[in-house]
């Protein structure tokens, strides 16, 4: 399984949604996650991959689209 769809998998679990299948779409913008969620994502991210996600990085921006997750991880992974 790669890094997108471990990813991809995350956003079904947390948002009872399909994710999107363009990794660059806002995962905010069209209504799969809103802000509520992201906490739960994020917990589910630090959980599956291993990281600690500090309070400052609790921003949607950084968790907007799969392909941002996924450079995030590998930023916090190396």
């Amino acid at each position: 399984m790669t890094l997108q769809e471990r990813i991809q998998a995350i956003i079904r679990s947390v948002a009872q949604k399909p994710a999107p299948a363009d990794p660059e779409e806002s995962l905010f913008e069209s209504g799969i996650l809103d802000s509520f969620a992201l906490p739960d994502m994020v917990s589910a991210i630090e959980k599956e991959f291993g990281i600690q996600v500090p309070d400052a990085d609790l921003n949607p921006r950084k968790f907007d689209s799969v392909a941002r997750i996924a450079s995030y991880i590998e930023n916090r992974a190396s």
